[in-house]
């Protein structure tokens, strides 16, 4: 059962849109959350992903690394690529590696190339913090990649605070809402005590001021 109180997310909600100042990017909403009751060195780590129903980082950039087809198809939707010929150049070596994929925050695979990926370029993708999603052949490529924008991960480390982008203010009062409502109710199912594990929520957005809407 959701203990949010929805009165007090719109109103916290309009303060951040209404506080907002011409920018010359779009802000980002963050849901920055305190947890309690928690030991992360005893209690097991949780991890878990949901795709929220407004994309929440529309400027995260992609490249595909594929096979003839999904080479073919990046070129007709104006995406960057890089094909096996083109990885193995690379000579495994991590440096231009790095420095090739550093711009990109989605890599896109054919399932063909995933499986050649440890003889083209050995560990090194893993190394620079770059995992490759896979295409199969009959996936549509701007469908992944909409699914990748729309994809955010709660993950427990070493610390109580959580922060993660749950949307941005181009994104309509009630877009934002849906967006920060689904994020919560889904990171207190990955809780040991649910909504009992939640000490605070707070929003704001890149530049704002946090907005309290739970604890």
């Amino acid at each position: 059962m959701s203990k949010l109180n929805q009165d007090q997310l719109k109103k916290a909600i309009h303060e951040i849109n209404v506080d907002k100042k011409q920018r010359k990017f779009t802000e980002t909403i963050d849901l920055q959350i305190g947890l309690k009751d928690y030991d992360p060195q005893k209690d097991k780590r949780f991890a878990g992903s949901i795709r929220l129903p407004h994309i929440p980082r529309p400027k995260l950039q992609a490249i595909v690394l594929g096979d003839q087809v999904h080479c073919d198809q990046a070129q007709e939707l104006g995406l960057p690529w890089i094909d096996a010929e083109g990885l193995k150049k690379f000579n495994k070596q991590r440096k231009p590696m790095k420095k090739f994929f550093k711009p990109y925050d989605i890599l896109l695979a054919s399932e063909s190339i995933i499986k050649q990926i440890p003889k083209l370029v050995g560990p090194n993708l893993t190394k620079i913090n770059k995992f490759p999603i896979a295409v199969s052949p009959a996936d549509n490529l701007q469908e992944k990649i909409n699914e990748a924008k729309g994809t955010i991960k709660f993950q427990l480390k070493k610390v109580l605070c959580l922060g993660v982008a749950v949307g941005h203010i181009g994104l309509s009062e009630e877009e934002q809402r849906q967006n920060i409502t689904l994020s919560i109710n889904f990171l207190a199912s990955l809780l040991k005590k649910n909504w009992n594990n939640i000490r605070t929520l707070n929003i704001k957005t890149t530049m704002g001021k946090p907005q309290r809407i739970y604890g």
